[in-house]
Parts: C-alpha cells; sequence; structure tokens
C-alpha cells in the first residue's frame, strides 16, 4: 500500500508556511531505518508527520526528552482468538501501542464465508486503526474438516481484488502445496504481486525447498530455532509468536541476537482477552524481546518497521515526513507501556485508557448470531467410545506452551496414560457427524468442558474425563452450548454448569467489553481447574486439537486424522 499523496496544507507545513495541527516538541524520535534516536520536534497535519524540527502548531505538546516511536504494526493475528469483536479489540489494544494489525479472518470465514469477512472489513473502516485483512487461502484448512464454508482460489482472489485484503493468507495445507496440488497453487498465484503467508510447522530440508519454491514467504509456526535458523537461511520471513498457547519468542529469539532483524518480526497469533488485559498485546512481545537480551531499538524495529515493509504498509513503521501519524509516546521504554498514543494524529489513548469516544461502536450484524445448528445435541451414547480395559489406542499428547502435539498409544482405560475423552461434533450442516478419539495432558479427572470455538472447521469440541461419566457430562456441555447459540462451557459429572460464556457472535466472539470476557474466560479456567485440568489455556489447547495442519495428531468431525501421513486413521491400534 504506497503512501497516501499529502495534501498541498501537509505540503505547507513542512515548508514552514503553515501551522502543524499538533507538534510533539523535545522527544527523542527513533528512527528504524538508521537504529537511532534523534532529539527534536515532530510536526503532525492531516494526520500525516508533516516534518521534523520546530514549526508553528495550532496545539504543543512537550513531550520532555520522552521516546517518540511509531505505531505497532502486528504481521500475523486473529481476531477470533481474542473472543472480541473489532471495536472492543481495537479500544483493548490502542492504548498497548498497537495501531495497526494484518488479521487472517479464516476463522469467521470458515464459519461464514466472504460474507462474514466483508462484515468485518465494513466495521473495522469506521475505527480509527490499520485494520488490513489477508486473504484466507485454506477454508477449510485441509480435506479432513468440516466448515460452514468454502473457498476456492476464485475467492481467494475477490478477498484481494474486492474487499483490500493486503495477500493471501497463512498457506496452511503445506502438504498439498509441496505435493504440487493444482488449486493450492492456483490460490498462491491469485496473490499477484502481494504477500503470502506460510503456516509450516517443522517443514525442513527439502520439503521446505518445495514450498518456498511455490511462492510462500513467512512463517509464524516454528517452535525450534534450527527451524528458524534454517527458514531465514533460505530468505523467509519468521514472524516470532507470543501467544496464549503456543509461545515461542523465548527459544526463537537467538535468532535476531546471531543475525540480526532482517526478515524478521514479532507476531501474536493467538493471544486470548485474558492475556490482552494482563500481559497485553504486541507490546508485550518487545518488552519480552528485550528482557532477553535484544536491544530496545532492534525490539522495536521488530513491531514497527518490518511488520509494515512485509505488508506493504509504507505509510506505517516510521515516522518520517509522509508516514501516517501514528506514535507512540513512552515517559521510560521500561515495561513498554505508551503514555500516550495518537493514530492519524489524534489522541486515542491516555495513560494505559481509551480516550472517551475515540473509538466509536461498530457492532457485528445480527445475521451472525445464532450460527449453532446442530440437528440435535448428542446423547451420551453417541459421545462413548467406549474402550476395553487392556486394548491400545492412539492418544493426542498436549504439552503446555505448544500447538504441537505428540502421536502416543497406551490404553485409555489404564490411569497411568492420562487420557481424556474427546469428541469433534459438526455444527454448520447438522449432519449430526461425531468424532471421536482421546486426548492426554489436561489433568481432567471428572466433568467436562466444550467450546465452538474450534480451529479452524469450528465445529463443538469437547473434552471430558475417561471415566463412565464422562459421555454424560460431554453430553450435557454440548447441549448448553446449543442453548447458548455458541460459548464455551464446564460442567461436573452430573452435566451441572459450572461456568460458561456465551460467544454469540458466529460461535466465536463475544458482544461484551473486553474486561467482562476476559473475567469470563478466567472463571471457565477457574472451573475447569475445579475437574482436575491442569494446563494453563485448556480452551485454547482444546480449540487447536481440530486443526488438521499441526503435527502430529488431531481429531476432526470426520475422525483421527495423522497430520504427517495426511490421512484418517483408526484410534484403536491393532
Amino acid at each position: 500500500m504506497a503512501r497516501r499523496q499529502a495534501t498541498q496544507r501537509v505540503l505547507a507545513v513542512a515548508r514552514g508556511d503553515e501551522p502543524a495541527d499538533l507538534l510533539l516538541r523535545g522527544g527523542r524520535v527513533l528512527s528504524p531505518v538508521t537504529r537511532e534516536w534523534i532529539t527534536t520536534d515532530l510536526a503532525i497535519a492531516d494526520g500525516m508527520v508533516a516534518g521534523w524540527g520546530t514549526r508553528e502548531a495550532h496545539e504543543v505538546r512537550d513531550v520532555a526528552g520522552a521516546a517518540v516511536v511509531p505505531g505497532f504494526v502486528d504481521p500475523h493475528m486473529h481476531l477470533e482468538s481474542t473472543k472480541l469483536w473489532v471495536d472492543e479489540f481495537v479500544a483493548t489494544v490502542l492504548p498497548l501501542g498497537t495501531t495497526a494489525v494484518a488479521a487472517d479472518p479464516h476463522e469467521i470465514a470458515n464459519v461464514f464465508g466472504i460474507p462474514g469477512v466483508a462484515a468485518l472489513v465494513e466495521a473495522a473502516s469506521r475505527l480509527p486503526f490499520t485494520f488490513g485483512i489477508t486473504a484466507s487461502s485454506c477454508v477449510p484448512a485441509s480435506p479432513f474438516e468440516s466448515p460452514g464454508a468454502f473457498l476456492d482460489h476464485d475467492d481467494v482472489a475477490s478477498l484481494i481484488d474486492d474487499h483490500g485484503a493486503l495477500g493471501v493468507a497463512e498457506v496452511m495445507n503445506f502438504p498439498g502445496v509441496i505435493s504440487g496440488d493444482a488449486e493450492m497453487l492456483a490460490r498462491i498465484r491469485a496473490a499477484g504481486s502481494s504477500r503470502v503467508d506460510g503456516h509450516a510447522p517443522g517443514v525442513l530440508g527439502r520439503a521446505l525447498d518445495a514450498y518456498l519454491a511455490a511462492g510462500v514467504e513467512s512463517d509464524h509456526e516454528c517452535t525450534e530455532l534450527a527451524e528458524a535458523e534454517e527458514k531465514r537461511a533460505k530468505g523467509m520471513w519468521i514472524f516470532i509468536r507470543q501467544g496464549s498457547a503456543s509461545q515461542n519468542l523465548v527459544d526463537l529469539i537467538p535468532t535476531v541476537l546471531r543475525h540480526g532483524t532482517t526478515h524478521a518480526a514479532l507476531c501474536s497469533d493467538d493471544r486470548e482477552p485474558d492475556t490482552l488485559m494482563t500481559a497485553g498485546h504486541l507490546n508485550d512481545c518487545v518488552n519480552l524481546a528485550i528482557l532477553n537480551g535484544v536491544n530496545e531499538i532492534d525490539a522495536l524495529v521488530l513491531a514497527t518497521l518490518n511488520p509494515a515493509e512485509y505488508h506493504g504498509l509504507h505509510h506505517l513503521g516510521q515516522l518520517s515526513p509522509g508516514s501516517q501519524a501514528d506514535v507512540l509516546i513512552f515517559d521510560e521504554l521500561a515495561g513498554v507501556r505508551p503514555a500516550a498514543v495518537y493514530q492519524a494524529g489524534r489522541l486515542v489513548a491516555l495513560n494505559g485508557a481509551i480516550v472517551p469516544g475515540a473509538v466509536p461502536a461498530a457492532p457485528a450484524p445480527a445475521w451472525m448470531r445464532d450460527s449453532v445448528t446442530l440437528a440435535e445435541p448428542p446423547s451420551a451414547t453417541a459421545l462413548d467410545l467406549d474402550p476395553t480395559p487392556g486394548a491400545r489406542a492412539r492418544i493426542i499428547g498436549i504439552a503446555d506452551g505448544s500447538l504441537t502435539t505428540a502421536s502416543l498409544t497406551g490404553d485409555p482405560t489404564d490411569p497411568a496414560s492420562g487420557a481424556a475423552r474427546l469428541a469433534v461434533v459438526e455444527r454448520h450442516l447438522s449432519t449430526g457427524r461425531i468424532g471421536l478419539g482421546w486426548v492426554s495432558g489436561f489433568g481432567i479427572e471428572h466433568g467436562a468442558f466444550a467450546s465452538t470455538v474450534g480451529h479452524d472447521a469450528h465445529n463443538v469440541m469437547a473434552v471430558a474425563a475417561a471415566g463412565p461419566r464422562g459421555p454424560h457430562a460431554m453430553a450435557a456441555a454440548i447441549g448448553r452450548l446449543h442453548e447458548l447459540g455458541g460459548g464455551q462451557v464446564v460442567v461436573d459429572d452430573d452435566g451441572v454448569v459450572i461456568q460458561e460464556l456465551a460467544l454469540p457472535v458466529g460461535g466465536l466472539m463475544s458482544d461484551q467489553p473486553a474486561p467482562v470476557v476476559a473475567e469470563g474466560l478466567e472463571r471457565l479456567v477457574e472451573a475447569a481447574k475445579q475437574l482436575g485440568v491442569t494446563i494453563a489455556a485448556p480452551f485454547m489447547h482444546l480449540s487447536f486439537l481440530g486443526l488438521s495442519v499441526i503435527p502430529e495428531l488431531r481429531l476432526t468431525d470426520q475422525g483421527l486424522v495423522d497430520v504427517g501421513a495426511f490421512e484418517l486413521v483408526d484410534v484403536d491400534v491393532d
């Protein structure tokens, strides 16, 4: 996206012929290009940086040596993971310094298709924020998932040409790309001269060569340093992720310490509302990078200039004359919490709070509600695998802090296996289709919890204790989600609801303020702990157990998926 053409008035302010709207006096302005702090005044007119140095101005703010930094740009995130609709998300992250994102709306697209994405784009257009989208390339993520909509290469092109998408969103079907699947290659070609984001966990060597040769340019799925190093060496951009469940920054940041900031950026990917409210957004990623040895300027470059340049947002990421005046004022950089935030030259946040009236309401349309369409809630019998003691089964193994799973085998009736029941119920077309399996790592001892957030097809997902009461509790939890029209719920062995959080917008997002949603999620997690759950972000982990493009085992409504072999496999081991 080219810079906006300066108005005659901006040029007049730049020349010194007319007063600026705002002069930020006496700050240390970051130049991310030359990697230095420059003590100068910043003149702003018509939402644009008109020039550096003293000017006449209608308003002068003396920032007295504060750090003056471009607004943060998140190169890869999913609005839906925040459980907030776009207006509430913007009001939450602007005070944290994020003024722009490149969001992949494939969660909405899996539920509603292009109309859902168009509704998001329209709502975001009314907000003081650069809410860029990328064209969801994998709806569904693989042939093993059953979404509410399907997008082909023509739809990807339409999102770019008709809805302003920045490029092609994460290409998750990496097996298809590597094998030369014609439809996947057509979706990549739809990018034209725009960017193509990747999703290639653990893909290395010749497979990576093929993936890159097909036209993919970035990856946010690295979990090990050696993987990130190979991908960067081969010219791939690496987005270092620090989300709620998958937290990779500490492991990957040595690649920046060794090789600098070229072809690297920080991203949030999937952050839940409680994480936003407590830890923060990109500011938290910047702070963590600094705490792990990255110098301040390099850490800021990873969240400003680099992501803006990657996505062609050339009017963002720096404060050079002609740039959009997205400005963060830091009285001190410690903790990376801005004292003031300007978006396009307008003060939108002050001392960690949104300025009243800065973010107008932009609610989701009514038709995005009531999207959970089960033929009827499944019975306990339909959810029972009825295991034979001593028999061996495939078990999905999860671990805190990582979305990658392990392919385990064991006797699910043996408490030593740590196995729990897992179910995925198709919720878009009333097919009644159910996938059943086993998962280890939650620590659940009784009861069940369930969610209509299930990446990426977003069918109903539920986990319950392995004992005989598990199917009953699971059925009750799913039934309650059907009544709610979408959300997340925790029930006891008798099916009595302990806690619940309604997510009426597509079964993915709330219509409530961020603090209310964050508190609701915290209560859900505390309720899950009452069931014995030990993992820190149980609902985030549950939601990813249906994503059939992250190794090793996943469960969809169609059955158990061996991601490495890219095929459905039996739960029972012969």
